[in-house]
C-alpha cells in the first residue's frame, strides 16, 4: 500500500474520547534494512550498529540498533492510533534499558496517565518490550489534540 495512502486511513480519537488508563501496542521485527535505512537518513553510522567485526569486541557481542530507531516507533502509535490524527508531539523522555538486536521483535505500549483539559494535553507512559517481555526503553510522552 502506498504511504500517501495509508496516511489517508489514519483515525483520530477525539480528546474527549480519551480517558486515563487507555493502552495502545505497535510490535515491529527490527531488521538490518531498518538499521542501514536509519543510519542512512540520521548519518549516525556508529559501528556499532552497522560492522560486526566492529560489534563483536564490544559487551554486546554483535551489533545493536540505534536507540533512537527504537523509540522513534513510540511515534507511530502516537501518530497513527493513539491519539492518532491531529496530534501534536510536545515532549518525550526516553531511558535505554537493554539494547536490540537484528531480528529482535519489539512491542511499543503506550498508556494514558494524565490528561489536562484546559490545554488538551495527554500524557502518556512509552514503553517499549522485546520479544522477551524485557523492557528496552521506558519513557513518557506529552502530546496535544488540535481540534
Amino acid at each position: 500500500m502506498d504511504i500517501l495512502h495509508k496516511a489517508t486511513l489514519v483515525q483520530e480519537r477525539k480528546y474527549e474520547d480519551i480517558h486515563v488508563g487507555d493502552k495502545a501496542l505497535f510490535s515491529h521485527t527490527i531488521t538490518n534494512e531498518d538499521i542501514q535505512t536509519f543510519a542512512t537518513l540520521t548519518g549516525d553510522v556508529n559501528p556499532i550498529h552497522l560492522l560486526d567485526d566492529f560489534a563483536k569486541d564490544t559487551i554486546f557481542k554483535e551489533r545493536i540498533a540505534h536507540g533512537m530507531l527504537v523509540s522513534s516507533y513510540i511515534s507511530t502509535i502516537l501518530g497513527t492510533d493513539l491519539p492518532g490524527k491531529n496530534t501534536i508531539y510536545l515532549s518525550q523522555s526516553v531511558s535505554f534499558k537493554a539494547p536490540v538486536k537484528i531480528n529482535d521483535t519489539i512491542t511499543v505500549v503506550v498508556e494514558v496517565l494524565t490528561k489536562r483539559d484546559d490545554k488538551k494535553i495527554v500524557t502518556l507512559q512509552t514503553n517499549v518490550y522485546n520479544q522477551h517481555d524485557t523492557l528496552v526503553v521506558e519513557g513518557t510522552a506529552s502530546i496535544k489534540k488540535l481540534g
